[in-house]
């Protein structure tokens, strides 16, 4: 007779990850709408806050918790095809995080939502009234070519978030795995797993989390040293 499999609930995101994770499905739908609304000195602030989320989602990619790291969840070709046609069930004591194609998914929003901010730091018109905090280190013609592409990328940007949330649904709706929970507590009910992620130093944390807020306050003062 099979034993059945044990269910323990062990944590899978920290702290850090969590903050990111919903700092950026908070400030995407306030950025397009204070742009669409023409509130463009909040729109400018939320961009160099976003900078900050995602200057620490990436140190934290090499410096955080287990399953916070780019090499815990990004996977080769074999993986992914694996994971695709169902061959990766998991084993006793097997890791816990995102699945292949989820780890790939992570890094697509991220690239995307740190080129949309990129851009977006050197865009806008000084005559025009609306500018980021790099324009001026920008030429005219590039600063008018990034402006036109900050808007039209943003509906790439969005589609990939739709795509996460209906993502998401799918799991939610027909596999009854529950990805959002997880999410907000942080713990996650895992077959036959060992044990839960490795957490990193707070020192990790602190000095990532420094790192990220410096970067965003030289942006925010236009470059400026001092």
């Amino acid at each position: 007779m099979d034993e059945k499999p044990i269910q323990t609930s062990v944590r899978v995101w920290d702290l850090p990850v969590r903050i990111c994770h919903w700092g950026f499905a908070l400030l995407l739908p306030l950025m397009w709408w204070t742009a669409e609304y023409g509130e463009m000195g909040w729109h400018k602030l939320l961009g160099v806050v976003l900078l900050a989320l995602l200057v620490f989602r990436v140190m934290w990619g090499f410096l955080g918790s287990s399953t916070a790291r780019f090499a815990s969840f990004v996977k080769g070709p074999l993986a992914v095809w694996n994971f695709i046609r169902g061959n990766s069930e998991p084993k006793a004591g097997a890791t816990i995080g995102h699945s292949p194609i989820g780890g790939w998914s992570t890094i697509l929003l991220l690239a995307v939502m740190l080129l949309q901010t990129i851009m977006g730091l050197f865009a806008g018109d000084p005559f025009d009234g609306s500018t980021g905090p790099l324009n001026h280190l920008a030429s005219v013609g590039i600063a008018d070519k990034l402006t036109d592409w900050h808007e039209l990328f943003f509906y790439v940007v969005a589609a990939l978030a739709t795509a996460h949330v209906a993502a998401i649904l799918f799991y939610l709706t027909f596999k009854k795995d529950d990805l959002v929970t997880p999410m907000v507590t942080g713990l996650v009910e895992a077959k036959n797993a060992n044990s839960g992620m490795v957490r990193a130093s707070k020192t990790r944390a602190i000095a990532s989390f420094a790192v990220a807020a410096g970067l965003a306050v030289w942006v925010w003062f236009g470059s400026h040293p001092f």
